[in-house]
């Protein structure tokens, strides 16, 4: 039988079914079975959802402890809700507005990922440039991958850096020529099938981009991003949101409560965590993204060239179960698909020196929510945004998305440390003489270290404009020194192990936390 005739009697054979099972909305009719959504949104549940969000900011607030926060809501290119709920710091009145400033964290990545967007569709790059062509002094540590290597293979976490590689050396004060170049110290994963969320791997996507344009990466986003779309709150410069009148101060977490204890300066990964911006600014950014690359009656990305950015490009999330949803990362943004059979674009930002953010957007039904807070990250920007998103698609919450992220962002929070909690040896030995164990001592990645001896004890210095550590006893040539970073919370402890010590002063010595993947050996210089 010719194909044509069979498909034609099976059509008319279950026609009266399929009719039974057509979608009430007739717009999806129009549309290619990739788009069609398996739940329709019907007229007022979105305004519905709008109208719940102050009572699901007030509720989030209260359980997490947050000091403040600002939402905004953009629906079909208005925005629809911008409002600010509690204070810029939690021991003064200052209230936080939809203007006021907050750090980004991560949420840079799609908003810079935009930037680059913006220099493809310019002609100055292509997603496909290679690195070596553009910025010939950076590598990694395979030579034949360097010449390989392209912008879009870091932009998606696939380069096959180690997972945030550099971040140790950022926290030790190095900036970002140093880290960029000591990258191609570090082992590496495998190319293009490996995923590995590398802030400072980004960032060498993006100053590549920055020299192709000739400009540094915050005059370049300042140029083709912010000043076109009247972002006028909106910087990549640590300077100005330090200068920022309405500015959000960040809270770290302190036992069960918040408090502004620390001040991140990320101006070395700028373009992975540096840009702070307003909710109304990024209300803006997020309708030009779902108006694919307009504003107002411009062009201001070229849609061939933002489409990528918004497309899968890497696995970030492998289904663990055979029900269970992937999880993909574009150029900047993640990537999935919601149980409603939309796709969702989002990402979330976090210091854990004091600032959770994210934003969602569902571009079937060109709606975008944005939520920025001023503490560390706990799942409120998370669980707040998830809400919305529920009501928006189903007319329910789904599930307390708070409790859920609440317990998975714990994990932050975990001290580091072998020595976290427990008090020195019973019968611990004397610490080494400062005469053994004083002098410079050097790694290949980390730089050189020094001890000295300061009144009765002793002190590390290390990093370029040096950090300080006070070397407390534990075991002999075993010492402990707090150690607080972006990466290590209040209450972590390194030890520092002084050895090969049998003939004279010690000739290396091991330092338990500044690495990201274990302790790191320093040898006498």
């Amino acid at each position: 039988m010719p194909r044509t005739d069979l498909s034609r009697r099976l059509f008319l054979s279950t026609s009266a079914a399929s009719l039974a099972l057509m979608p009430v909305n007739g717009i999806a009719q129009t549309l290619s079975p990739a788009q069609t959504p398996g739940v329709e949104v019907p007229p007022g549940q979105i305004d519905a959802a709008i109208a719940e969000l102050p009572r699901i900011a007030a509720d989030i607030m209260a359980r997490s402890g947050i000091p403040g926060l600002a939402i905004a809501v953009v629906h079909e290119g208005q925005t629809v809700f911008a409002e600010g709920y509690g204070l810029r710091r939690a021991d003064l009145d200052d209230p936080v507005t939809p203007d006021t400033v907050f750090q980004l964290a991560s949420l840079s990545k799609p908003v810079g990922a935009t930037v680059v967007a913006r220099q493809v569709g310019e002609g100055v790059v292509a997603w496909e440039s290679r690195m070596r062509d553009l910025l010939p002094w950076f590598s990694l540590s395979d030579p034949a991958r360097s010449e390989k290597l392209t912008i879009g293979d870091l932009y998606s976490h696939r380069s096959g850096l180690p997972d945030h590689a550099g971040d140790d050396l950022e926290d030790l004060g190095f900036d970002r020529q140093t880290i960029l170049e000591r990258l191609r110290l570090l082992p590496l994963n495998a190319f293009r099938t490996s995923y590995a969320y590398t802030n400072f791997g980004l960032t060498a996507a993006a100053e590549a981009v920055a020299q192709a344009s000739g400009k540094d990466w915050a005059s370049l986003s300042e140029e083709a991003l912010y000043g076109p779309l009247g972002m006028t709150g909106t910087s990549s410069r640590f300077e100005d949101f330090m200068a920022a009148e309405n500015r959000a101060i960040p809270h770290a977490r302190d036992g069960d409560t918040f408090a502004p204890l620390f001040q991140r300066d990320p101006d070395a990964q700028s373009p992975a965590g540096g840009v702070s911006s307003t909710a109304n600014d990024l209300a803006i950014w997020l309708k030009m993204v779902l108006a694919n690359g307009r504003h107002g009656g411009d062009q201001i990305i070229a849609p061939e060239a933002l489409l990528p950015a918004l497309s899968p490009q890497s696995f970030s999330g492998q289904p663990r179960m055979p029900d269970a949803r992937a999880g993909f990362y574009g150029f900047g943004f993640n990537v999935g698909v919601e149980p409603s059979g939309r796709v969702k674009l989002g990402h979330s930002g976090a210091f854990l020196m004091g600032s959770g953010t994210c934003f969602s957007m569902i571009p079937s039904l060109d709606l975008g929510i944005v939520v920025l807070t001023n503490a560390a990250p706990v799942g409120a920007a998370e669980g707040i945004a998830a809400a919305f998103t529920d009501l928006a698609q189903f007319g329910r919450e789904t599930r307390d998305w708070y409790s859920g992220y609440a317990q998975r962002f714990e994990a932050f929070f975990s001290l580091h440390g072998r020595t976290v909690g427990q008090e020195p040896p019973a019968a611990a030995a004397p610490p080494p003489a400062a005469s053994e164990v004083v002098g410079r001592y050097a790694h290949p990645y980390f730089g050189t270290v020094e001890v000295n001896p300061v009144g009765t004890g002793l002190v590390l210095s290390a990093g370029p404009e040096p950090q300080h550590y006070a070397l407390n006893p534990w075991d002999g040539p075993v010492m402990v020194f707090d150690f607080v970073t972006e990466n290590a919370p209040l209450g972590s402890r390194s030890t520092l192990t002084f050895a090969e010590m049998e003939n004279g002063p010690a000739q290396s010595l091991e330092i338990e936390l500044f690495g990201e993947d274990g302790p790191v050996w320093f040898h006498r210089v």
